[in-house]
């Protein structure tokens, strides 16, 4: 993955939309929409290099200084660093305003404590983009974001095993981790915005529709004269599938319009998130119930060259990954109910 990811970059199709002067292409967003969607159609092998490609790189965009960007943003764009985030916590993970991880001003900059737990790429990330909190306030108030190096002295990394096969999960403990001032991004108390505008980037570029369409498409000719036989049932269930996945790239691209035309885009980004996981999901129960015990079966010579069991497995966390499908639904509502109260 990290070969693969640095052969984009050295093409210029790793971050198309990116300004020149920060090593991007200054193309549209379409354009890497459509980049976007024949790599995850094709099953590129994808690694850590997208948290920094798909948000930590337009989140510094969007707040950082310009030390800030001259010094991350060539590197992430050339495909040379990697990236984790410092969200989720045992105690704040779709409630993510209840994180406690704190942020104490030591001298002139600030000492850091907590635990942060389901941190994607942590043990070979070179840094850290972390969320904690500075000063008493709760819930938005005070919540602050820093860059911080993944070498400080202070940070402990805790692999977790999950059933999504290569491991990249994990726990990470902050004990009197010592940052200065420069690590903030975007002031200090101005976290909860920077968070919002990174998430809505990440969740609008996880393309997994166009792999769900492929993976459809793909199984009547696997199935060769054996689809005709199966039960009517299922056809109607791959037909609804289908529907379910181009409804899901619609609303995909109601937020690549958004991002295109400068609005904020994360009331669209959550319902299309919505949207795909939930296509996701239903196009692994048509490929499992198609192929039947065949669909455990992983490897090149497996039915799909082994697609059906990967599917399968990553859509069981896509409902919870990158923000609940329940904390998507009360972004969209809470979205709709103040647009009826003020119509």
């Amino acid at each position: 993955a990290q070969r693969f990811c640095k052969l984009l970059a050295d093409a210029g199709l790793l971050t198309i939309t990116w300004p020149t002067e920060f090593g991007g292409g200054g193309g549209s967003h379409w354009a890497q929409t459509v980049v976007r969607e024949e790599m995850w159609a094709h099953h590129e092998p994808r690694g850590a290099q997208y948290m920094g490609v798909n948000w930590v790189g337009p989140a510094i965009m969007g707040f950082g200084s310009d030390e800030q960007k001259y010094r991350h943003l060539p590197a992430i764009a050339a495909g040379d660093v990697i990236w984790c985030q410092g969200f989720s916590e045992p105690d704040a993970g779709s409630d993510l305003a209840s994180l406690k991880t704190r942020a104490t001003e030591h001298g002139d900059g600030y000492r850091i404590n907590g635990q942060k737990i389901w941190t994607s790429y942590a043990g070979m990330a070179q840094w850290c983009i972390l969320a904690a909190r500075v000063g008493d306030g709760s819930k938005h108030e005070g919540i602050t974001m820093f860059i911080v190096p993944m070498d400080t002295p202070g940070i402990t990394v805790r692999a977790i095993k999950s059933m999504l096969g290569p491991h990249h999960l994990n726990e990470v403990f902050f004990d009197d981790v010592r940052v200065g001032p420069e690590a903030v991004l975007g002031g200090v108390g101005q976290g909860w915005v920077v968070i919002r505008k990174a998430l809505a980037h990440e969740r609008v570029g996880i393309a997994r529709y166009a792999r769900c369409e492929r993976l459809l498409s793909a199984l009547g000719k696997e199935l060769g004269p054996v689809w005709d036989r199966l039960p009517a049932s299922l056809h109607a269930q791959w037909a609804r599938a289908l529907v379910q996945v181009r409804v899901a790239r619609l609303l995909a691209y109601r937020t690549v319009r958004a991002q295109e035309t400068g609005e904020t885009p994360d009331v669209l980004a959550s319902a299309a998130r919505i949207a795909v996981t939930q296509c996701d999901q239903s196009v692994a129960e048509v490929l499992f119930q198609a192929i039947e015990d065949e669909s455990l079966e992983a490897g090149f010579s497996a039915p799909l060259h082994g697609a059906i069991e990967d599917h399968w497995r990553y859509a069981q966390a896509a409902t919870v990954a990158s923000g609940t499908i329940e904390v998507q639904r009360m972004i969209v509502s809470r979205d709709l109910l103040g647009a009826a109260a003020k119509g």
